[in-house]
């Protein structure tokens, strides 16, 4: 392609082009589940943007293009909630989502002085399953949503993140 992917910090500019590329990511997740009123992609551009200036948004950029994303906050207790890690589809399985995780990390650690990292997934996100696992998360607990869908929360310490950066 000739451009590499660089990430960085989203900006209020990036919110339509994020907000179209969550719409694009999560269709085959509402399939999978069969329910197209999931929040990713019932969310507003006014959400989108209180998210932006209240959390950690992160954007991969191929040129102008926003070809991934992902948020990420911290509690008063140390724990991060890692959410809505997207990777456009023609760039998914390349290392990418990887990349994003570890950038949403390293960021809620130095800056929001994250303990432990926690994010959820659903059961049949298997894609997304295999990335977490591969990047030190296990699986704490499962709520049942509906008959169809079940939440897995994923969880790892900040010293693993630590640890694996060669710290």
């Amino acid at each position: 392609m000739g451009t590499s992917v660089t990430i960085s910090a989203a900006t209020d500019q990036d919110a339509e082009q994020i907000l179209k590329l969550q719409y694009l990511c999560y269709q085959p997740e509402a399939a999978l589940y069969d329910d197209y009123g999931i929040e990713p992609l019932t969310q507003s551009l006014t959400a989108l943007r209180t998210e932006l200036g209240g959390g950690c948004v992160l954007v991969a950029r191929l040129g102008a293009e926003v070809v991934g994303s992902v948020r990420g906050t911290v509690d008063a207790e140390g724990t991060a909630d890692i959410a809505k890690l997207i990777v456009h589809p023609r760039l998914q399985r390349h290392g990418l989502g990887g990349r994003l995780l570890a950038a949403v990390e390293a960021r809620l650690g130095e800056e929001r002085a994250a303990k432990r990292y926690r994010l959820f997934t659903g059961h049949r996100s298997e894609a997304g399953l295999r990335l977490y696992r591969s990047h030190g998360y296990v699986p704490v607990g499962t709520e049942e949503v509906t008959r169809r869908l079940r939440v897995i929360t994923l969880e790892k310490p900040a010293a693993a993140v630590a640890y694996a950066a060669g710290a």
